[in-house]
């Protein structure tokens, strides 16, 4: 299956060398570009692309906003692709929220080639693009900006199995599977499962949602290792 691609940053460069990075690969189809966040919706909207790279700070509207805008459509419109955003880590805050508005992840711009690659895969696939290393960036961020942001444990948490709430404490503190399953002692396919559950009881659409879960739930407090 072919995964349409679209990018939207102000620098042309940045949207010239991602496009024809990307249009090499055989699976991949970049559908468009836009300057702009504004004119990113309006693209969205229209050429129902599977991935949107979307970069954080533009004129006329930023990534955060038009992130949200293609993530929660107005009535009529059905199409939400999977975002991805692109950032240089100097802007975590505006990252959190565009993570807590759905999108699917977060990519630095000097990437190398190989990961944006991989990650536009990953993304297109369902899953979360948020590494294990960037995790732990987002904790301290959220531990440095947002202490005011936790609660008491939320009532959702009480449909979780004890292994389900390991595992999702385990997911916000920063670990991959492979980290979790040597911790807990179990088959890494078992600790997939696990994920699954967790997702699917607490309504949460990814790993990314999972760990602001756990923090603003209460779950895990911000500084704990």
């Amino acid at each position: 299956m072919t995964i349409k691609v679209i990018i939207v940053d102000d620098q042309a460069m940045v949207r010239a060398g991602f496009a024809a990075l990307l249009a090499a690969q055989p699976d991949i189809d970049v559908v468009g570009d836009a300057a702009d966040g504004r004119q990113g919706v309006e693209l969205g909207r229209s050429a129902h692309p599977d991935v949107v790279l979307m970069d954080v700070r533009m004129p006329e509207m930023d990534g955060l906003e038009a992130a949200r805008r293609l993530l929660d459509p107005p009535p009529g419109v059905h199409h939400r692709p999977k975002v991805l955003m692109l950032t240089t880590f100097d802007v975590d805050d505006y990252v959190y929220e565009a993570l807590r508005a759905g999108a699917s992840g977060f990519l630095l711009k000097d990437a190398p080639p190989a990961d944006l690659i991989s990650a536009v895969r990953v993304v297109a696939a369902g899953e979360a693009l948020l590494a294990p290393s960037v995790t732990r960036r987002l904790i301290a961020d959220f531990a440095k900006q947002r202490p005011a942001r936790r609660r008491g444990p939320s009532l959702r948490l009480n449909g979780l199995t004890p292994r389900e709430t390991e595992v999702l404490e385990l997911i916000a503190r920063g670990l991959s599977n492979q980290e979790i399953a040597a911790s807990l002692v179990l088959a890494e396919q078992t600790v997939k499962t696990h994920i699954g559950r967790v997702l699917a009881k607490l309504d949460l659409r990814d790993r990314a949602q999972a760990v602001i879960f756990a923090y603003e739930s209460g779950l895990v407090a911000p500084g704990e290792q």
